[in-house]
């Protein structure tokens, strides 16, 4: 049976020639859906992202393999022509290789070659953040903009820059906000922006600041608004390093917006406004740009790897 459309999304992407599939691949689980040639995304299945030491890479595309055939066995109406992949860590999308990854162990592995081999499909290949933020430039909150950064703020920070409507990706190497340096809050140097800001470092920052252990950034959200002094230091706190990085981006790139996405930006405008105001602060002279919510949600990448696929059977196929 064809599973049925994901209502949040309904024919977002628009008519193409073919059917495609697309693959995310994060630390705990790898996402996949099928992508009919009239535009509709179908359900995601997900399953959990495979650990197998020096194997990883392997075992990670052994699985999409099998997530390939569960796909197209829910989807008998539909034929992909081409696969979309993504992965985190650094990527040279253009050899189709995943550089390294430190959560996932991999160096220097052909993912493209080896995908192609396992779906029997011409695969595009590229980073989860960046193709997130891809999605998100032409589909999601970006349109209508030229320069644009799209920042994703969870347990890490990275994100993606675009540059007169194209993306910046030097190699794989663009786009690590999270290790940009910030002012550290004690005053006394420096620190790198993931180590402040993130969802992560807001609850570490809590617990070192109260003696309080808290599950994550939600809870110290919630704390805070109930008028826990230490919550809101540490949210000001990460709120300040943001701020600090998204001005910078502003000054050297001219940026007309940014887009918060990742799991911090479900805070809505208890993130939003206060890092408005304090970008403000930092500017001049200089061009204010819209600080604006990613509108795509947790399958930006996905949609991002969908979008991959279908510029890949475009370029093959060559002007009409």
């Amino acid at each position: 049976m064809v599973p049925n459309l994901m209502p949040q999304r309904g024919n977002l992407l628009g008519p193409a020639p073919a059917d495609v599939m697309a693959f995310d691949v994060g630390g705990t689980d790898i996402k996949g859906t099928m992508l009919s040639a009239s535009g509709d995304l179908l359900d995601v299945l997900r399953v959990p992202t495979p650990r197998d030491g020096a194997r990883t890479a392997e075992a990670v595309l052994d699985r999409v393999r099998e997530l390939g055939k569960e796909l197209s066995e829910r989807s008998p109406g539909l034929q992909a022509k081409a696969a979309g992949l993504v992965v985190p860590g650094i990527v040279d999308a253009r050899a189709g290789v995943g550089v390294f990854s430190a959560n996932l162990g991999w160096t220097n592995f052909p993912f493209r070659a080896e995908c192609e081999k396992r779906v029997g499909l011409p695969v595009a290949f590229g980073h989860d953040v960046t193709s997130a933020g891809i999605a998100e430039f032409e589909l999601g909150a970006g349109r209508g903009f030229d320069d644009v950064v799209v920042i994703i703020i969870g347990t890490g920070i990275a994100g993606t820059v675009f540059a007169g409507g194209l993306p910046v990706t030097a190699g794989g190497y663009a786009g690590e906000f999270g290790h940009s340096l910030v002012p550290d809050p004690s005053g006394t140097g420096t620190d790198i922006l993931e180590s402040v800001g993130s969802a992560a470092a807001i609850a570490r920052r809590y617990t070192r600041i109260s003696g309080n252990a808290v599950d994550g950034a939600r809870e110290v959200l919630t704390r805070m608004q109930a008028g826990d002094i230490a919550a809101r230091q540490a949210w000001d706190e990460a709120i300040d390093a943001l701020a600090f990085t998204v001005s910078q981006c502003i000054t050297v790139l001219g940026t007309e917006a940014v887009i918060v996405g990742g799991g911090l930006s479900e805070a809505g405008d208890e993130l939003l406004v206060p890092l408005r105001r304090r970008v403000g602060e930092h500017l001049t002279f200089h061009r204010r740009p819209e600080i604006l919510p990613a509108r795509l949600g947790q399958d930006a990448g996905l949609i991002g790897a969908a979008l991959g696929a279908r510029s890949l059977l475009a370029a093959e196929s060559g002007p009409a």
